[in-house]
């Protein structure tokens, strides 16, 4: 059995295509957040940055909890250090999310240039069997994370904003087609 809906067997063929209407409305609510948040990409930087650090101390708190509960286990000094750095590190975002934008960003723009280059290389050695694809993703990465950089700090204001509103936007027009493609009985692969 897959996790992926559209790789359902046949017997919950009928269950997708009665509810392609929440695959629809799914998409619908996606696509207007990802517009609501295109609308002030400064807030959602900082939105984004305040839940980062919340989820970091989240799972701080977690790693002394299994420190403090794995009996004998060797790696609990460990463990409970690893923990209260995560939550220090997410107090940190927390307490000053602005600089923890900017701080994130600058790691995006590394990041891609990084993983531009390294696609660039691979995309040339399997140039002949579909490899440019891949090469020009990496280009593309690679002008993307230059362009963050060129802009840093600056950048830090809006650049997690914007690419969490196109992420939403591009997610939500996914699960729109995907809903019309279950409704036409197309979506559904047959065992």
């Amino acid at each position: 059995m897959s996790i992926f809906p559209m790789a359902a067997p046949t017997a919950g063929r009928e269950a997708s295509e009665k509810s392609w209407w929440l695959y629809l409305l799914l998409g619908i609510v996606l696509s207007i957040a990802g517009v609501f948040v295109l609308g002030d990409v400064v807030l959602a930087s900082v939105v984004s940055a305040i839940v980062i650090g919340w989820v970091i101390v989240i799972a701080g708190v977690l790693e002394i909890v299994h420190a403090f509960s794995a009996k004998g286990w060797k790696g609990f000094i460990l463990d409970l250090l690893l923990g209260v750095l995560y939550i220090i590190g997410g107090g940190i975002l927390i307490s000053n999310p602005v600089a923890a934008s900017v701080s994130l960003t600058l790691a995006i723009g590394i990041i891609w240039i990084v993983s531009g280059i390294f696609r660039m290389v691979l995309g040339s050695a399997i140039w002949r069997e579909g490899g440019w694809l891949v090469f020009w993703s990496g280009l593309l990465a690679v002008l993307a994370g230059a362009i963050i950089l060129a802009k840093w700090p600056a950048s830090g204001l809006w650049v997690l904003g914007l690419l969490l509103g196109i992420d939403l936007i591009v997610h939500g027009i996914a699960w729109i087609s995907y809903s019309f493609a279950v409704r036409s009985g197309g979506a559904v692969q047959h065992a």
